[in-house]
């Protein structure tokens, strides 16, 4: 079986398995948020921290919610970092610098999960699980939260209220994400993942040395990097390490997890609006970015332009051998198409053209199907565009699921979509104008400066890979990035949840023969093409700057 083949039938394999979980998954996730009942469990959590599950919110209520529980847990991980070094199971790592432990801190209570060090040279057992796998669960529920809040917005009429913060985050973890994770973990570890706590071992005679391997609850934490879209690994290679990914069927299994919740929380958003058909728009346009992405991905992986390539069967430099070029695009597409940032080969050495899919993929807003969560809210705030476009071509007042996108709405909705982009290229020229950032690059040039680029794209969209030979930890970098990670998440929530709560008060409007029939394929291609002209318009300066530049100079 040749290379191309092999990647063509993983796609279509992870295609089917997508399609088989998307009705159960979507079903249960739409029955758990709008479920009056509460586990035991559930009820003992909120006496802990004093809430009231029961409390209807506003939108300003909700955000504070939001900030508050993210707020503390950013606190609580720069605390557990500074005192690792006096910790049990720290495996003898020192305490975290302040710089980076702040930027530790703000990426994995972003969901963004980006690192700046060797995870099996800094970080012992108690901070990976009790810090770092406890902020996979809780910010992913975040995200989640912050969806159904803007989908009861659109299901909601003249009340203004969206929910329990509260309820939605504890349901999330209790219900969606940890049991899904334990099933996942298992069969990780029967895969070949480790799972133990041991310390650190000099294994093997390394050409004349030793080479030490650390152990750790590794499949847990995968499990759950992949499920809640994060993508922190417990070693530096990520998903490219045998620990964390160890066969073929373990990678696809790893992207499957990184896409199932993303893609059937369109189900859920159908059921909780009262039209599954609104649900199949949204999946139609997400699946059709994933797919082209994917598509062109493995295009310019495979094609041949040197005798390198021909006896490789396409660009293998950077790209696990047991993973091979076809199964390696999928993963790299879909993990910059969501918010999950784990990497199972090399961003840096893909062609100029790939290593350019992936930041576009980002720059979309990552809404393809995107985050746990925030995948479904960034595409539904790209539709409320979208639909004031067609607005604006026949002469009407645009309307969207029954309710009137106005003047505030689409406000909003702008400074929405205008936040990333103005973190990602502030951020970048400043670290292009300033003499001491330029330093940390690798290469110059176009591909240096697709290094910053990226890892701007990559704080600020909250995803969190790595286009790697950029040496981000440093003072500049540790904080800025960090800063982009914390503005880049939160920032964009106040916009969503003040709209959610804008079309809450909404009286709904009756549907006539002049609205526009959003259900539709036409309008799903309107969308398609909204979400990459918007994307193209912002961002093409830097890509010709960067990707574009060396692809063609190639």
């Amino acid at each position: 079986m040749g290379p191309v083949l092999a990647g063509v039938l993983q796609l279509l394999a992870l295609i089917a398995a997508l399609a088989l979980a998307y009705r159960p998954l979507g079903d249960h996730m739409a029955r758990v948020y709008s479920s009056d009942k509460h586990w035991r469990v559930e009820k003992w959590i909120y006496k802990g921290i004093g809430a009231d599950p029961e409390t209807e919110m506003r939108w300003p209520a909700y955000l504070r919610g939001v900030l508050a529980f993210s707020a503390a847990g950013v606190l609580f991980l720069y605390l557990l970092q500074r005192i690792q070094g006096v910790l049990p199971g720290s495996l003898g790592f020192s305490s975290i610098d302040p710089d980076q432990a702040f930027n530790t801190a703000a990426s994995f209570v972003s969901n963004t999960n980006w690192q700046s060090y060797y995870g099996e040279q800094a970080m012992g057992h108690v901070v990976q699980t009790a810090g770092l796998a406890v902020q996979n669960f809780v910010s992913a529920a975040v995200g989640m939260a912050v969806a159904v809040a803007l989908v009861r917005g659109f299901a909601r009429s003249r009340s203004g209220e969206l929910g329990n913060f509260w309820s939605d985050m504890v349901r999330g973890v209790i219900r969606i994400l940890l049991p899904i994770s334990v099933v996942a973990a298992i069969v990780l570890v029967a895969c070949g993942a480790i799972q133990n706590f041991s310390g650190i071992h000099e294994v093997g005679q390394f050409f004349g040395g030793t080479q030490q391997w650390n152990g750790g609850a590794v499949a847990s934490q995968e499990a759950i990097k992949e499920l809640g879209t994060n993508g922190g690994g417990y070693f530096n290679a990520n998903s490219a390490h045998p620990f964390e990914n160890p066969t073929p069927f373990t990678n696809l299994f790893e992207i499957f997890l990184l896409l199932v919740i993303p893609f059937a929380l369109t189900r859920t958003f159908g059921i909780m609006v009262g039209s599954v058909k609104q649900g199949y728009a949204i999946l139609a346009t997400m699946a059709t970015i994933w797919v082209g992405f994917v598509a062109l991905m493995m295009w310019t992986e495979f094609a041949h332009h040197g005798p390198a390539f021909e006896i490789a069967g396409g660009a293998m430099e950077g790209k696990e051998v047991r993973f091979g070029v076809g199964s390696s695009s999928i993963f790299a597409v879909s993990t910059t198409l969501t918010s999950t940032g784990a990497v199972d080969s090399f961003h840096s050495s893909f062609t100029g053209l790939g290593g350019g899919i992936t930041l576009l993929g980002m720059m979309l807003g990552e809404i393809a199907p995107g985050g746990t969560g925030s995948g479904l809210y960034g595409m539904l705030i790209m539709a409320v565009i979208a639909v004031f476009i067609a607005g604006l071509m026949v002469g009407r007042t645009p309307e969207y699921l029954g309710k009137k996108i106005g003047t505030r709405e689409i406000k909003l909705a702008a400074c929405y979509i205008l936040v990333t982009p103005a973190l990602v290229l502030v951020f970048t020229a400043a670290a292009m104008a300033l003499p001491t950032p330029g330093n940390s690059m690798t290469n110059s040039g176009a591909h240096g400066f697709s290094e910053i680029l990226y890892a701007y794209t990559s704080g600020a969209n909250n995803n969190g890979s790595a286009f790697a030979g950029l040496n981000a930890d440093t003072q500049w970098f540790n904080t800025t990035i960090g800063l982009a990670m914390l503005l880049g998440r939160f920032l964009p929530m106040v916009f969503v949840l003040a709209l959610a709560g804008s079309l809450a008060g909404q009286n709904p409007v009756p549907v006539t023969a002049g609205t526009l029939r959003t259900e539709k394929p036409l309008f799903t291609g309107l969308l398609v093409g909204a979400i990459l002209i918007i994307t193209g318009l912002t961002y093409f300066p830097a890509l010709a700057l960067g990707p574009l530049a060396e692809g063609l100079a190639a």
